[in-house]
């Protein structure tokens, strides 16, 4: 059973993303419909709507009217807002920008008089900051946002002013003025909040940054200076998604962005533009003392706080660019873009910037509407991905994995050959190559690429820990090549070693100390696999499925009781444990205790309710009717067991063994012959068969071709050679019958039933001697009495059924 691994955030191997009202908001959505899609989308439309009227209500304490309401559509239908809103994922990014307008529009209110502080509005304010910061990271950033806006828009603070004031306070000794002081207590209060949160986060991640392969962010393990220029280009590429938003990608990662490699790549200009545009800007901001410089500041307020996070500037994150992080940011450049429209209107011939707004914005909508068709489907969105770049392997991967999941291995296999040619040291890659060969039962060739994904695992350097260099899922690749290995039984010893391997990589890698657990046990090595299984409990207590091996381990040590507890304590943790809910049912079931039968009916019960039966369910539950003599119940599940596997061997015999026993031996031979056609080796089928053929159908050579079928694979096999001389019996060939029964007697020679017989049959020679001799007798004093006739099988008086008869007693035992 697949179980999902929990990660803590303080683990090395987790994203560090602590996000737990966002979280809580899936929670409500699965409460509501599980996993049905639906309202997980509705509700971040529904989210999306709010940011719009939220971002509205801000614009309107910077633009006039008319540009309040292009900003606010420019912002809700800019394409690159696809990808948060219509996936699932991006509520963060919704839910955290709600949060931070709400944070922001209660500090404006706490702001109305600038010689005074209202209270509550401010308490709002840290409330919203604190919930934002707990939907995603980036929410913290609306505490600078206030704090730009404290100064430069609220106090109208300019660089020369603020020069001005910082010089007064260190030469005067005066107090400093009343609104001064507000200013200081206000931005102290948001100052300190944030402080509180970088700690409270700082103490749940752990003091470490999580960790990302080169695959994630190549620039992230470049050297100076590829490393810096790499990562500053960056800023004019996100700029450029959000001005002209019209080439979408949903993966930028591994080869998308070449890594700018030198001072002279021309990818240099686009850096420096930014920039300088944004030195500009600032500059009109800080020297300027018209009434543009308010929209500015906040313009580029908006753009570039919330973006910080997650420019790498100050620390890599896991992508290299990500279209739902440009979500909140893009609220600057739409407010930028429609103040500059308003002033254009006032220098321009109006209907031409009318036109030119419409064509914006039909086109952002058209754009948008496309590109939710896009997000359709797995396969739709990464087929869509590659028309945009065709050098990101993960692209491949990801379509590679869309057909996998419909069973389309081969058209998969493309795909995933395909992403190994792109990024060739891409290990996923080539385990994803490996394991679509193994789908494809083309086994030689998924070991090879298992063994060059392996080869392409990074050494670890001396006294370094080796799961900090690689991703946790590359080490995957020793459990897919031990798997594929450990179908050859003379190598399980080579799938062991792969399995040690990756538990010294990783010691709580709980799925490798699982596996390697099983393959213990097919080494009868059962006593380490229960310290293999004990061993992964140190890391893991919490996981059925180690309780469960756990189980099988002492069921495998014939400790049925020790093997139950366990059982029992998988389906504590999770009472949807299907292995749990079955093999303890089955053990119940052989272990005739009758008292518990209920338990085992109930398990197996709430396996059909789950949707999870199958031919071992029903036969399971045909078993422990048959236990409870309900025959017809036990011949219903019985068939449907069949139904589901034509050729379930233990299904079929002991339906047929149930007919036979309740007096319908005729209809218990179609299934017999149904058996013996996908098993003809099975000996108590061919067994019972005969002996209907021979009590039943008075069938003698077709009950002699059973038997002699059984003997031609086991001669020394005594109730079927009995049971051959029971025909030679029945058809009066007494004297091949006593051979015959003497030779069962040489193979059996305490088996008394075969020595009662072999009396009944010497009994029954001399009967006939002595009547011949008689006979013999009066021809020789009356010649004209006729010769006796001749022995003839068909003219001779069949052995009585009641003192000789075939061996019944072992067939008629039930098959597990």
């Amino acid at each position: 059973m697949k179980t999902v691994e929990r990660i803590c955030p303080t683990q090395e191997h987790s994203h560090k993303s602590y996000r737990p009202l966002c979280v809580l908001t899936f929670r409500l959505n699965y409460m509501l419909s599980e996993l049905e899609p639906m309202s997980y989308h509705l509700l971040n439309i529904i989210l999306h709507v709010v940011v719009c009227l939220l971002f509205l209500g801000v614009t309107q304490l910077f633009l006039p009217e008319c540009a309040c309401f292009v900003a606010a559509i420019l912002f809700a239908i800019h394409p690159v807002h696809t990808e948060a809103v219509t996936g699932v994922v991006g509520r963060a990014e919704i839910l955290s920008s709600v949060l931070f307008l709400l944070a922001f529009s209660s500090y404006s209110k706490a702001t109305r008089r600038p010689h005074h502080t209202d209270w509550l509005p401010l308490l709002h304010c840290v409330i919203f900051v604190t919930a934002a910061t707990l939907c995603k990271e980036q929410g913290i950033t609306v505490v600078g946002l206030c704090c730009i806006y404290e100064v430069f828009v609220v106090q109208k603070l300019r660089l020369s002013d603020l020069l001005y004031i910082g010089q007064n306070l260190v030469a005067s000794k005066a107090q400093p003025p009343p609104w001064l002081r507000e200013m200081v207590l206000r931005l102290t209060v948001l100052i300190l909040c944030a402080l509180g949160l970088l700690i409270g986060r700082f103490q749940v991640m752990g003091a470490q940054l999580p960790v990302f392969t080169r695959f994630d962010n190549p620039a992230a393990v470049a050297g100076t200076p590829v490393r810096q220029l790499t990562y500053n280009y960056l800023l004019a590429v996100n700029t450029w998604l959000t001005l002209f938003p019209f080439s979408l990608c949903c993966d930028w990662t591994m080869g998308t962005i070449p890594l700018v490699e030198s001072l002279t790549d021309p990818r240099n200009f686009a850096t420096v533009a930014v920039y300088l545009a944004l030195v500009l800007l600032a500059g009109s901001v800080l020297f300027s003392d018209d009434g543009h410089s308010e929209v500015v500041t906040m313009g580029l307020a908006f753009t570039v706080l919330p973006f910080l996070p997650a420019s790498n500037l100050f620390f890599p994150v896991g992508f290299v660019v990500a279209e739902r992080v440009l979500y909140t940011p893009s609220m600057g450049l739409c407010l930028l873009v429609a103040y500059g429209w308003h002033l254009l209107m006032e220098k321009i011939w109006k209907p031409i910037m009318w036109t030119l707004l419409t064509v914006l914005i039909i086109s952002h909508s058209l754009k948008t509407v496309v590109r939710n068709f896009d997000w359709k489907t797995e396969y739709s969105i990464f087929m869509a991905g590659l028309k945009v770049n065709q050098q990101n392997a993960k692209l491949y991967n990801n379509v590679g994995h869309a057909l996998e999941g419909e069973g389309k291995f081969k058209d998969a296999l493309e795909y995933f050959l395909q992403a190994s040619c792109v990024q060739r040291d891409d290990i996923g890659a080539h385990i994803n190559v490996g394991r679509t060969y193994n789908n494809l039962e083309m086994y030689d060739e998924a070991e090879q690429a298992f063994w060059k994904a392996k080869g392409l695992l990074p050494r670890p350097k001396t006294g370094e820990p080796y799961r900090v260099r690689i991703a946790p899922n590359h080490l995957n690749v020793f459990l897919n090549l031990a798997n594929l290995i450990s179908r050859n039984k003379s190598r399980l010893e080579e799938a062991d070693a792969l399995y040690r391997q990756a538990i010294s990589m990783r010691a709580d890698y709980i799925q490798a100390y699982i596996n390697r657990g099983d393959i213990l046990i097919k080494l009868n090595r059962t006593q380490e696999a229960q310290e293999v299984y004990e061993r992964a409990l140190q890391f893991d207590s919490t996981n059925p499925d180690i309780y469960y091996n756990l189980g099988v381990v002492y069921l495998e040590q014939r400790k049925a009781t020790q093997a139950m507890v366990y059982f029992n304590k998988a389906l504590e943790i999770d009472p949807n444990h299907e292995q749990a809910l079955m093999n303890s049912a089955v053990l119940i079931q052989e272990s005739g205790n009758s008292r518990l039968r209920h338990v085992a009916y109930e398990r197996l019960q709430h396996l059909l309710e789950k949707g999870k039966a199958n031919e071992r369910v029903y036969f399971n539950l045909g078993m422990l009717a048959m236990d409870e003599k309900r025959v017809n119940e036990a011949e219903i599940w019985f068939k449907n067991a069949i139904q589901v596997r034509e050729d379930f061997r233990s299904a079929l015999f002991n339906l047929a063994l149930l007919l036979s026993d309740s007096g319908r031996p005729l209809e218990a031979v179609p299934f017999l012959k149904q058996l013996l056609k996908h098993h003809p080796d099975h000996i108590k089928g061919l067994i019972l068969l005969g002996d209907i053929y021979i009590n039943h159908m008075k069938d003698l050579e077709a009950a002699e071709k059973c038997y002699m079928k059984i003997l031609h694979m086991d001669p020394n096999n005594v109730q079927a050679k009995h049971n051959l001389c029971v025909v030679y019996v029945e058809r009066g060939q007494l004297t091949i019958g006593e051979n015959c029964l003497l030779q069962a007697a040489s193979l059996a020679p305490k088996e008394e039933y075969i020595q009662r017989h072999l009396q009944i049959v010497r009994a029954r020679l001399r009967k006939i001697k002595t009547k011949d001799e008689d006979s013999n007798s009066r021809n020789k004093v009356n010649p004209t009495v006729k010769p006796a006739i001749s022995e003839n099988p068909s003219n001779k008086k069949h052995v009585n059924s009641e003192t000789f008869h075939s061996d019944k007693e072992n067939q008629t035992s039930s098959e597990s």
